[in-house]
């Protein structure tokens, strides 16, 4: 599964409109931490897309021009992250993920009961579970699946699937169709 969304990825991504994603999203962002409820000098963590990503360079921007602060991660050597603040080195520590009223994760897909897949090395795995934070994996949207994901016993969905395109979608029992 996630060597054929990773196909689809390259195959599609070529051909989008990268500067109008970005500002979908940076929109899409400011209205889930506004409806969770983020304020001023609040954390929140997001991660500093690759070239076939959804792009959030403009969605941190956003979120750190309203006086959000934003967490970005260090990959560390055993594939757990660590954290520093957006536009610094200076690392937080990996408890730092506890701070975050919102975790903007990213995904290669994500099904309708939230059930997400990553690149597979388990960084987020590791992750989530030190972090009582609203979870929102960011993908392109035909990344929201209809079909269920394959789940392992460490795996914990999502709480909403931010697409370039449709917004947000709720998951599990809140589900509306974008």
């Amino acid at each position: 599964m996630r060597q054929h969304l990773r196909s689809v990825r390259r195959e599609r991504v070529p051909a989008r409109d990268r500067a109008r994603d970005a500002q979908e999203l940076a929109l899409t962002a400011l209205e889930v931490v506004h409806a969770a409820g983020v304020r001023r000098g609040d954390w929140v963590a997001a991660y500093e897309a690759t070239a076939l990503e959804p792009p959030t360079e403009a969605m941190i921007e956003a979120l750190s021009a309203q006086g959000i602060r934003v967490m970005v991660p260090v990959t560390l050597d055993d594939w757990d992250l660590d954290w520093r603040e957006a536009g610094s080195e200076q690392v937080l520590g990996r408890e730092a993920i506890a701070t975050a009223a919102v975790v903007f994760l990213p995904a290669h897909g994500v099904d309708r009961s939230g059930t997400r897949i990553g690149q597979g090395k388990g960084c987020y795995d590791r992750v989530v579970p030190r972090t009582a934070a609203r979870l929102v994996a960011v993908v392109h949207p035909w990344e929201l699946l209809d079909e269920d994901l394959p789940t392992e016993p460490h795996d914990r969905t999502v709480h909403a699937v931010m697409a370039v395109g449709p917004g947000v979608v709720e998951v599990g029992r809140g589900l509306q169709a974008p």
